[in-house]
């Protein structure tokens, strides 16, 4: 049988378009990489001031130094992006990604690489005695407190506001209005909220949970209100059909439906009200941020450290436990339980687990122990 020739050759099919960008600035992030380890091996430095263009800011000035070595890696960036994109644009974009970088001078081992090295050496290891974690883990758990009170008042004033939001569910004029109300409450970060709630509510806790539950009022208000707005309409049908009238068929037919999926968003801002919490308390509005800030400020960087831990510590801890709660939440079955995903691991990961638990109870009991907290009646 002939194939009849339809007059299409093979190097004209049109291929399926490939996205460039990722793959530019990947060889673009890596030249930046590379540039301060070539730049300290060769130390070829050849100051060229006229070519900056800060030079007439006077004490805005930023120092720009230029190697020949530093110019070849360029070179090779642009070459490379063209050869893998055969895009003038996207390698010119590379090579000026590259070139701005040392502008701000954010390569100069002298200065970024130091104090990040010297930082993290102070950080680490963290102050762990007894007075430290009992100054910072009343702090932490305000934090929690905030989020949790935050989350509360976002989740029982955005509750009905979904209803009114959604467009099945409301007139055109009530549900495009409550948007607006939504999307300006969720346009103001939590922090801006708070620095204004300060000169009213004063310096503390209350600040950062009014702050909390401000911006969570408009976040979960949208996402409710979208989760309305997809309900399966035949359980509506069903109990119009048998008399129910609107608040019958929103109580037996949309509430069932939606409200799984919307406490599964609950837990999950409660998860980012928890991080959020932690800068507010930069603008004193309580919370485990004012003791971090405190402490950085006389250069406590051990008592800082013993901060972060607890903070990284405390967030880990309620991430992993919200997240099964919302599992469980979603899918409405039953997961295994810990001992049963214990006893179905191969040997090496009952060992990684036993180790990790045993981790885990040290650090409770030191930390018990720490906080001065009686265990006796417990063992």
């Amino acid at each position: 049988m002939t194939v009849p020739d339809l007059g299409i050759r093979p190097d004209k099919i049109e291929r399926p378009h490939q996205p460039v960008g990722p793959r530019v600035f990947r060889w673009a992030i890596f030249a930046a990489i590379l540039i301060p380890a070539i730049w300290s091996a060769t130390g070829l430095d050849i100051d060229w001031p006229s070519l900056n263009p800060f030079r007439w800011f006077g004490d805005w000035e930023i120092t720009l130094s230029w190697n020949w070595t530093y110019l070849i890696v360029i070179a090779l960036v642009v070459l490379v992006v063209f050869w893998q994109t055969k895009s003038l644009s996207w390698s010119a974009g590379a090579g000026l990604f590259v070139l701005v970088l040392p502008w701000f001078n954010i390569w100069n081992p002298d200065w970024f690489w130091f104090n990040i090295w010297r930082i993290s050496q102070n950080l680490f290891p963290p102050d762990l005695s007894p007075e430290a974690i009992q100054r910072a883990m009343p702090k932490v758990m305000e934090s929690i407190f905030i989020a949790w009170v935050g989350t509360m008042i976002g989740a029982f004033f955005s509750f009905p506001l979904a209803f009114f939001a959604a467009k099945n569910m409301t007139p055109a004029w009530v549900n495009t209005g409550i948007r607006q109300v939504l999307n300006g409450i969720r346009a103001v970060p939590e922090l801006l909220v708070a620095m204004l709630l300060i000169p009213i509510t004063g310096l503390g806790a209350w600040t950062g949970t009014m702050a909390l539950g401000l911006h969570s009022i408009g976040t979960l208000g949208k996402l409710s209100s979208e989760v309305v707005e997809g309900i399966d309409p035949g359980p509506v049908e069903a109990v119009a059909a048998v008399g129910g009238g609107r608040v019958s068929r929103v109580r037996f037919a949309v509430i069932p439906q939606v409200l799984p999926t919307i406490v599964a968003y609950w837990l999950y801002r409660f998860e980012i009200n928890i991080r959020a919490s932690a800068v507010l308390g930069v603008v004193g509005a309580g919370g485990v941020g004012a003791e971090l800030v405190s402490q950085l400020r006389f250069r406590d960087f051990a008592r800082a450290g013993t901060v972060l831990f607890l903070t990284i510590g405390a967030v880990l801890v309620v991430d992993t436990i919200s997240a099964r709660v919302r599992r469980r939440i979603i899918s409405g079955e039953p997961e295994p339980s810990p001992l049963t995903n214990f006893l179905g691991r191969n040997r090496w990961q009952r060992a990684l687990a036993l180790l990790v638990m045993g981790i885990l109870a040290f650090v409770v009991v030191f930390l018990l122990r720490q906080l001065q907290v009686d265990l006796d009646p417990l063992l």
